[in-house]
């Protein structure tokens, strides 16, 4: 699914991103997000936070 209309960026590539380290800054570098319209940013950090709680998660539970 497309989270970024402007750039083309679809949730899978995010979520790849987010899995190899990137945070909000990253992904706006790296792939553009939210530098046009920015309605995909809060999708983006709705995504970011979800990463950060299985990270905690799965850490916690080691």
């Amino acid at each position: 699914m497309y989270i970024c209309l402007c750039k083309g960026i679809t949730d899978s590539q995010i979520q790849t991103a987010i899995e190899k380290g990137a945070d909000y800054k990253a992904l706006r570098d790296e792939l553009g997000i939210a530098t046009d319209c920015g309605q995909c940013g809060n999708s983006c950090k709705d995504m970011i936070k979800s990463n950060q709680g299985v990270q905690f998660y799965s850490a916690s539970r080691s």
